[in-house]
């Protein structure tokens, strides 16, 4: 029989159709051999089985009937195939190799069956030239096809995925809140190409029980699935992870776990769970540092995840994880600055007659950090109280460390009794000094010579519950209000003084009369500042406030805060000192002048005598004649007149002995033959506290004793006072 190159290859097509699964699994078992990556997934393996199987199909039909090259078409499924090739990850020179292969295995099983057809050498020929420009032709065409879908498909692929990137980019990390960063990750995955997220981070609070040794402690700070609630996440971890973690609980990883690998090596993975199920374990590692491990779950689909999906979901956890870092630093710098600053802060008001206190402390918005407002009751002698409102410039761990320096300035020069103008002169050196200090340091490590500039501004306020006077003076400090008890809440108007800091410019001190029963308010700006009004208006909303009435000054409070603060955190720091004065009457204190008359010690001692009787204080009487002989004598012969006694009955006996003069007394210990010099240190034995303030004129030189009856001397009372050496 006759052949053309047409005929035969028809021919030969037509005997191979019957044995086409034979070829298709020859074919097959040839890519499993040298094309595996089309075979490692079951969906993809069982896509390009169906593939060989209609490109043979289709190759057989088109030569059997002696179809043009170019009318015989791949198969309509084939740039899907590729498409789907592309979205899970597999490289286009593998789809080009299997088409490659594929051809080569089909001509060798055309060309084998042409000899069995004929002997005649020239159809053989003929034929054997037109099936290979056919197949070439079929392939550069089918080729063509695939690669351009494969390629559109990657494009659209990498657009996809720098737009999520980008996403990630503004959704993740918006706070320094740990728990919302991990939380916004979870929310961002699960939107976009997970069906269920958990975030694990590693445990570093001191406070829990330390881990198993090769086990870490993780706790779930966010979950996410696409269902409502976490269904779907407790769900699968029950399947695929043996126990399922409520949010925030604390747990371990097995040892060996996929979980526990990514903590321990950092690396990521990808694990088929079941043939509907994947998921990505991504550590979350930022500077060097392992935080903790997301799981990503898809499941119910037949695209499981792929390669591509694994660097997307890195690239999405990289950004988390130097966001989650960020805030872990941040909260941490944070909480120790918060904690300095708290135990720098009273924790208490100090036991005091003189005025009623409360005070609140609020800091700043997370944002801001922490900043360098104080405030302080500070007693002093002779019943008198000072109280203390500043302000630091500026946030942060170094601002709390400058506010606890300059507490410790105030309460160190109001110890020595000074009137606030001199307080705030040399509080003001210290500013300077600390400044001076702190820029030398900057300069030496950035060349930044104010990089270490400090201010501050501060009010300092005595208040006198004998005299029913308050002495003020401030420092670049907003200005007080005062309430009397007709309910009129004013500003209280101050000489105007510069921060401290400045150096060179005077402070003013000013004076007014607190009846029994004013209130007095301290603050910082924070209070009454804020982005939606000035100054003023947060002024009159302060008066209003401190107006309204409330069952106590700690309700007072509140209601100030209520009525100027935001609902959530504060712009700026803010300290709040409301003090409520009291006054002691005629029945508390007792006055006497004195003469300069070496004769006048013992009528004092009678008068003392009498008077503690009067206030029921017998048991005082020789430890207070004791104490007042010493003092009236050290008057008399070293100050000048006018001298003044005088005693104040509050939560202890208070001796105050006033003259004209400047000397200030010393303790000291006496020699053996020396015949004065023990005057003072009796007092000091007999007393519980004593010292000296100098007023603009003269001194006062007081000693502060404990009611009841003294230890030192309980049964001495017949001691010979004047046998004493040292003591008229």
């Amino acid at each position: 029989m006759d052949f053309t190159a047409d005929s035969l290859l028809s021919r030969a097509a037509h005997e191979l159709s019957p044995r086409a699964d034979e070829l298709i699994h020859d074919i097959e078992q040839c890519l499993r051999r040298e094309v595996p990556e089309l075979w490692d997934e079951p969906d993809i393996a069982q896509m390009t089985a169906e593939n060989v199987a209609e490109h043979v199909a289709a190759i057989l039909f088109g030569i059997e009937h002696d179809t043009e090259p170019r009318r015989i078409y791949p198969p309509a499924a084939d740039a899907e195939r590729a498409r789907r090739l592309a979205q899970r990850g597999k490289p286009v020179t593998a789809m080009l190799r299997a088409f490659r292969l594929a051809q080569g295995r089909l001509l060798d099983r055309l060309l084998e069956e042409l000899p069995r057809l004929t002997s005649d050498a020239e159809p053989i020929n003929a034929a054997t030239r037109k099936l290979i420009a056919l197949a070439t032709e079929y392939l550069d065409r089918t080729s063509e096809t695939g690669v351009l879908a494969f390629q559109k498909e990657r494009d659209r692929q990498v657009q996809w995925r720098l737009s999520v990137v980008n996403e990630a980019s503004v959704r993740v990390g918006t706070t320094l809140d740990i728990a919302r960063t991990a939380q916004e990750l979870a929310d961002l995955a699960t939107e976009h190409f997970a069906d269920a997220v958990t975030v694990d981070l590693l445990d570093t609070s001191s406070g829990e029980e330390p881990p198993a040794e090769g086990t870490l402690v993780v706790r779930r700070v966010a979950q996410r699935s696409v269902m409502d609630g976490y269904p779907e996440t407790t769900h699968l971890e029950a399947i695929y992870a043996g126990s399922s973690v409520p949010p925030q609980q604390l747990h371990r990883h097995p040892d060996g776990s996929p979980p526990a690998r990514a903590l321990v090596t950092g690396r990521p993975s990808r694990h088929h769970l079941s043939p509907s199920a994947s998921m990505l374990l991504v550590p979350l590692c930022a500077r060097g540092t392992t935080l903790g491990v997301a799981q990503f779950f898809r499941h119910n689909k037949s695209d499981a995840y792929g390669d591509e999906d694994l660097l997307l979901a890195q690239e999405i956890a990289a950004r988390a994880a130097v966001a989650i870092d960020n805030a872990s630093r941040y909260t941490h710098a944070r909480a120790t600055a918060l904690t300095l600053q708290r135990s720098l802060l009273p924790r208490s008001t100090p036991a005091q007659s003189a005025v009623e206190v409360a005070c609140r402390y609020l800091p700043a918005a997370a944002q801001l950090g922490v900043g360098g407002d104080w405030y302080d009751v500070i007693p002093l002698s002779g019943a008198r109280v000072a109280l203390v409102v500043g302000d630091v410039v500026g946030h942060g761990i170094h601002a709390a460390a400058t506010m606890g320096r300059l507490r410790t300035a105030v309460r160190t020069l109001a110890d020595i009794d000074l009137p606030p103008d001199e307080l705030l002169t040399h509080l003001d050196d210290v500013v300077i000094r600390l400044s001076a200090e702190v820029s030398s340091e900057f300069s030496a490590q950035t060349d930044n010579e104010s990089a270490g500039d400090i201010g501050a501004t501060c009010l300092y306020a005595v208040y006198d519950p004998v005299a029913g006077r308050c002495t003020l003076a401030r420092a670049g400090h907003v200005l007080p209000v005062v309430m009397t008890q007709d309910g009129t809440a004013d500003v209280l108007e101050l000489p105007a003084g510069p921060p401290l800091g400045l150096g060179g410019l005077p402070f003013e001190t000013a004076e007014i009369d607190l009846p029994e029963g004013s209130l007095i308010a301290l603050y910082t700006d924070g209070l009454i500042e804020a982005l939606d009004h000035d100054i003023e208006a947060g002024l009159t909303r302060l008066c209003h406030a401190l107006a309204q009435s409330s069952a106590s000054l700690e309700a007072t409070c509140d209601t100030v805060l209520e009525a100027l603060l935001p609902a959530d955190r504060p712009h700026d720091d803010v300290a709040l000192l409301l003090a409520r004065t009291h006054t002691l009457g005629d029945r508390q204190v007792a006055t006497w002048k004195v003469d300069a008359d070496p004769a006048e010690v013992a009528r004092a001692r009678a008068s003392v005598s009498k008077q503690l009787t009067t206030w029921g204080l017998e048991e005082l009487d020789f430890t207070t004649e004791l104490v007042v002989s010493e003092l009236v004598t050290n008057a008399i012969r070293h100050g000048r007149p006018p001298i003044q006694l005088r005693l104040i009955h509050d939560r202890t006996l208070m001796c105050e002995v006033a003259d004209a003069g400047s000397t200030t007394p010393h303790l000291r210990r006496a020699r053996v033959f020396d015949e004065g010099g023990r005057g003072l240190f009796l007092v000091a034995q007999l007393a519980e506290h004593w010292g000296t303030r100098h007023a603009r004129r003269g001194k006062t030189v007081w000693a502060e004793c404990a009611l009841g009856t003294p230890e030192l001397f309980s049964d001495a009372a017949a001691l010979d006072v004047e046998g004493i050496p040292g003591v008229v």
